[in-house]
């Protein structure tokens, strides 16, 4: 009787046994399952649009509860500044002489630096607006304030704040690779031409916006910035007025070395002609007057680094010209 009751025993250890083996890949399976299903809500959590928040050029705080996908750019510089940033393809309208990339030619255009279509704006149903501040349009701009579209204001002073925009644009438009990859590119630029033109001997310049009526731009521009990195004195530099129209007779009492004049590739007059016949001025009779491309300039976008770097060949070519004349006189 013992033995048959162990056996009964042993044959129901070993079923129990079995048993509780057979019980584990059932558990494991629906531990994998609710694993499997954890970590496709942390994904479904990741993919979530997270809020943006970056500051403009003005010093607001620009806020979105995830990267916009509807842009409008009311500048040639912002539409520059959006395509190297990455978000090209989300610009849906643009203003007038928005034309580089090519790309750009293809976008709607909303108006002008003076004035906007205000209804087309708003049909377009934007989820961004960058914006000059040039104030051409204030009172338009404060309609669509009321609107509650955000406003990225955009104008930078210095070449090293055309970085910090695009990464501030990629932020914005969830294009953060390649926003920090053309930041890169540029920072990388424009220490190359820092290093290159550091401790040069100074250069009086004068820079010509435009001849009819005489415009300049003062020391706060961004343009006097790139003179300076250049190892130039913009003469005009302490003036209050952004872009001040000033008199023929004050840039003779100012006598700069190197009058540089930016023009654009469709400019019909030429804007040095009446400089050729002043022959007392330093920049005629030392034969440094420089004609370049105004869009690379006067726009303060990525392409300025080039604009730069012609400002700081045509200073440097002004400098082998005065020890030319140096040697040259008795």
């Amino acid at each position: 009787m013992k033995k048959i009751r162990h056996k009964h025993v042993a044959s129901t250890s070993k079923t129990a046994f079995q048993n509780g083996w057979q019980r584990i890949p059932a558990i494991a399976g629906m531990a994998g399952i609710w694993l499997m299903a954890g970590l496709f809500a942390l994904s479904a959590q990741a993919a979530q649009p997270l809020p943006v928040s970056v500051t403009d050029d003005m010093g607001n705080t620009v806020r979105l509860s995830r990267p916009a996908q509807r842009v409008i750019s009311l500048s040639p510089h912002v539409t520059e500044l959006i395509f190297a940033a990455g978000g090209g393809d989300k610009i849906v309208g643009t203003v007038s002489y928005s034309d580089y990339p090519a790309a750009a030619k293809e976008i709607p255009r909303i108006g002008d630096n003076r004035l906007l279509d205000m209804e087309r704006i708003m049909a377009m149903k934007p989820d961004l607006l960058v914006i000059w501040m040039h104030g051409a349009f204030d009172k338009q701009l404060d309609l669509l304030r009321q609107s509650g579209v955000p406003f990225f204001f955009s104008e930078p002073q210095r070449l090293t704040q055309i970085p910090e925009t695009l990464q501030k644009l990629g932020s914005l438009l969830g294009t953060e690779t390649q926003a920090q990859q053309a930041a890169a590119e540029f920072k990388q630029q424009l220490q190359q031409l820092s290093a290159q033109y550091a401790g040069r001997p100074q250069v009086r310049t004068f820079y010509q916006v435009w001849h009819q009526p005489l415009y300049t731009l003062n020391g706060h521009h961004i343009v006097s910035d790139a003179i300076r990195l250049c190892g130039g004195e913009n003469i005009f530099n302490k003036l209050t007025t952004a872009a001040p129209v000033v008199s023929t007779e004050a840039v003779l009492q100012e006598n700069p070395e190197v009058i540089i004049s930016a023009e654009s590739a469709n400019q019909r007059s030429n804007g040095m002609a009446q400089w050729k016949t002043l022959t007392t001025l330093l920049a005629v009779r030392n034969q440094n007057l420089v004609t370049i491309n105004g869009d690379l300039m006067n726009r303060p976008g990525p392409r300025i680094i080039d604009g730069a770097r012609a400002i700081c060949e045509a200073l440097e070519q002004a400098r082998q010209h005065r020890q030319s004349n140096q040697k040259g006189t008795p």
